[in-house]
């Protein structure tokens, strides 16, 4: 009997051990992902962000590849401390986990309550940089960010085409009698911007929800 009890005992014990084996590669992969998901905006979105006022912004994509890098380590350190069967390293793995946890809340609760005053915020920088930016002299970083955005998300203007009246470029004369960039257009030519017809340009409003919707995805997947 006391042979039987043993063996289901270590029975019990190893499955429990793969069973949070398990559980760690899915906390790896998932740690991974949001590091993965920091560097692409490092990498490939860096220009978009430089067209935001506050720094807080790219600050987000350093914060989502450091947070990546904890929750992979505590992945592998969960690892360890289970085929190990060392206390010590468990009751880490433990403080980790409980830590990561308690983060997970606070960036729930303040990705939540700051959800609409952060997106009428990016919009607000954002029809600032586009207005007062846009083909000035010592800004040809701005109006190349700008026109690839334009043209990659189709769409025209922060909120809409009319924020382009705003546009000091615009109202000048090296504008052409444009009413909206080039960069608005379906099918870009030269000049293609002096009509802002729905039939001619990109009428998809809300520019700015697009960054919103990135930091906000990106908040969920720390989140996870």
């Amino acid at each position: 009997m006391g042979e039987f009890n043993e063996k289901k005992t270590t029975c019990g014990t190893v499955c429990l051990k793969y069973l949070l084996f398990t559980y760690n590669c899915c906390f790896w992969l998932a740690g991974l992902a949001v590091m993965a998901v920091g560097i692409w905006t490092l990498a490939l979105k860096s220009d978009y962000i430089s067209l935001l006022a506050s720094g807080t912004y790219l600050a987000t994509a350093y914060i989502l590849v450091v947070a990546g890098t904890v929750v992979m380590v505590t992945g592998v350190l969960g690892c360890c401390a289970t085929f190990k069967e060392r206390r010590n390293l468990l009751r880490l793995y433990f403080i980790l986990l409980l830590i990561i946890f308690l983060l997970e809340i606070i960036a729930g609760i303040l990705a939540y309550a700051y959800y609409q005053q952060l997106n009428t915020e990016l919009k607000e920088n954002l029809k600032d940089t586009m207005t007062k930016r846009y083909h000035q002299p010592g800004h040809e970083a701005v109006t190349s960010a700008v026109d690839q955005l334009q043209q990659e998300f189709h769409c025209c203007g922060s909120n809409n085409s009319q924020d382009w009246r705003d546009s000091e470029w615009i109202r000048s004369q090296e504008a052409g009698g444009r009413v909206v960039p080039d960069s608005c257009c379906k099918t870009v030519v030269a000049l293609c911007g002096q009509r802002d017809h729905a039939s001619n340009i990109y009428k998809v409003e809300v520019f700015g929800m697009i960054f919103t919707c990135c930091l906000y995805r990106s908040l969920k997947l720390e989140h996870y």
